[in-house]
């Protein structure tokens, strides 16, 4: 199994070293190099990206604001010479962390949990490539698949996100969590509500119904939820 892959490194000795390993490496294709983390998002938003060679600790924006930045997240090996960054690593979900310098064979263990992972999402249906973000709740960083979010709903300064296994409390004003979601799945129903249209069963001109669960609406969004289920 081939998966594409960047690496991601402010030093170009460091992205030297990591992309001879994985040019060595038959199970890995090279997709791209990059030197900050602008350049890497644009990459992975634009392409097919499996995996990145993430180092943590960047100029400007770092391997953490990198990841939180995106919407769909690829496994992450991270890289650091810092080992007080793996409890932080742990809590992003990482793939594996990889201590400078490293090894050839820290790397080959690493690549192969990556291709182990990546091969069991895809047996699963993929979910693993499915659309995500990631929440901070309980002070840990926790990944939420878009499809089983049900809906937001305003929590003083909080929103409560409500998905089909779990309620999280996130700190947030209802616009911000709003930009983070897709706005082909998700519409604003209510100051207070925002709602997976996938999950509405049935609606009426005060109510969306998600299971036994009445989600109010605005006296002018019938319409625009009408709109926005022709469209989904």
């Amino acid at each position: 199994m081939k998966i594409n892959c960047i690496v991601v490194d402010d030093s170009s000795i460091q992205r030297l070293t990591i992309t001879k390993l994985v040019n060595d490496n038959p199970n890995l294709e090279l997709v791209g190099e990059f030197s900050n983390a602008v350049e890497a998002k644009n990459c992975i938003t634009n392409k097919n990206v499996d995996l990145v060679f993430l180092d943590i600790e960047m100029p400007v924006i770092n391997g953490f604001d990198l990841l939180d930045g995106l919407k769909v997240k690829p496994q992450v090996i991270f890289i650091t010479s810092k080992a007080e960054y793996a409890v932080k690593a742990f809590d992003y979900a990482a793939t594996d962390y990889l201590h400078k310098p490293i090894t050839r064979e820290r790397f080959a263990q690493a690549v192969k949990k990556a291709i182990s992972m990546i091969s069991l999402s895809k047996e699963n249906g993929g979910e693993e490539e499915s659309p995500h973000i990631f929440i901070k709740s309980n002070l840990k960083k926790l990944k939420i698949y878009i499809s089983r979010i049900k809906w937001i709903e305003a929590y003083g300064d909080y929103v409560k996100v409500i998905t089909e296994e779990d309620n999280h409390l996130v700190l947030s004003t209802m616009k911000a969590f709003e930009n983070e979601l897709p706005k082909e799945k998700f519409i604003r129903v209510h100051k207070s509500f925002i709602v997976n249209i996938d999950k509405i069963e049935k609606f009426n001109s005060k109510f969306a119904e998600i299971g036994p669960n009445k989600i109010p609406l605005s006296r002018n969004k019938k319409e625009d939820l009408v709109k926005a289920i022709e469209s989904a």
